[in-house]
């Protein structure tokens, strides 16, 4: 990730993303400086998603148990996709 992409905020890179995709909508710009928002936009794409995929991590969420009482886990103690805990 570089500098740039480090102090960019999600408010901030989705802001640019929307710019970015109604220019590109526009559909008068040249071939070249057309493919250099494309290029922006997937890079405002993977911050956006990083940034929400650290926020999910973040986030609590609420199970029941067995029996029927709620109790809280934090979603980095669950084990990944994989098998492997997010520890």
């Amino acid at each position: 990730m570089s500098l740039e992409e480090k102090e960019i905020n999600f408010e901030q890179a989705l802001a640019r993303l929307e710019e970015v995709v109604k220019e590109l909508e526009d559909g008068r710009l040249p071939l070249e400086k057309s493919l250099e928002l494309f290029e922006e936009g997937i890079r405002l794409t993977r911050i956006c998603e990083g940034r929400l995929a650290a926020a999910e991590q973040r986030i609590t969420i609420l199970t029941v148990d067995e029996k029927g009482g709620i109790i809280q886990k934090q979603l980095d103690s669950l084990p990944s996709p994989g098998g492997a805990r997010n520890d």
